[in-house]
């Protein structure tokens, strides 16, 4: 009897893009961290079935794909699209805007970051208490302070993403994530918990 192999992984989209000034202005709108964020756990879609996804009207959201596109965050998907019909995907899998200098683009992105996630957190809090047992016992709201140095700092954020690279599937449809499993939001927030008190050299 011959072996049986499991079904290839199709090819997902390029790991992490680091954001530069441009890209981070490009990103910078709640809307487009939405858009992009659907994409990478559910696209790829049209413009049409995002917007229902998302309760956008579909010229709203036909401009951020545009957009989102312009800066290479999203890319046509031409297996599905057609002359009429465009399908998009997303471009990475994730993006990091840790290196990128002080400048206005990163901190609107940041922003729009911290609106986009508390919204997230705020639905999820919301629709805990409705989860089946099994998923509401593995949800968890938690947050710690921590005394460290920015040399320690920079070590926990490397090990926490490395954690999270462990069980990251790149690819909505990857055929060999296990069964029953769904996408879950691991957010990571790290920042001085009293920034009016910081040293002006640690």
């Amino acid at each position: 009897m011959p072996e049986e192999h499991p079904p290839a992984q199709k090819p997902g989209p390029p790991h992490t893009v680091a954001l530069d000034a441009r890209s981070a202005r490009g990103l910078a709108h709640p809307l487009r961290l939405k858009i992009l964020g659907w994409l990478r756990t559910d696209g790829p879609a049209t413009a049409t079935m995002v917007g229902a996804a998302l309760g956008l009207n579909t010229g709203a959201t036909s401009y951020h794909l545009r957009q989102l596109a312009t800066y290479g965050f999203v890319v046509e998907d031409p297996e599905r699209g057609t002359p009429r019909e465009r399908w998009w995907r997303a471009a990475h899998s994730s993006h990091t805007y840790g290196s990128l200098e002080q400048s206005e683009g990163r901190e609107a992105f940041v922003r729009a970051v911290a609106q986009t996630a508390t919204e997230r957190i705020q639905r999820a809090a919301e629709a805990n208490a409705t989860l089946p047992e099994a998923w509401r016992a593995v949800s968890t709201f938690s947050d710690w302070v921590l005394r460290l140095t920015p040399r320690e700092a920079q070590q926990l954020r490397r090990e926490l993403a490395e954690v999270f690279d462990r069980y990251r599937r790149h690819d909505p449809e990857d055929t060999l994530a296990p069964q029953g499993s769904v996408p879950f939001a691991a957010l990571l927030q790290l920042f001085p918990h009293h920034p009016e008190r910081l040293p002006d050299e640690p």
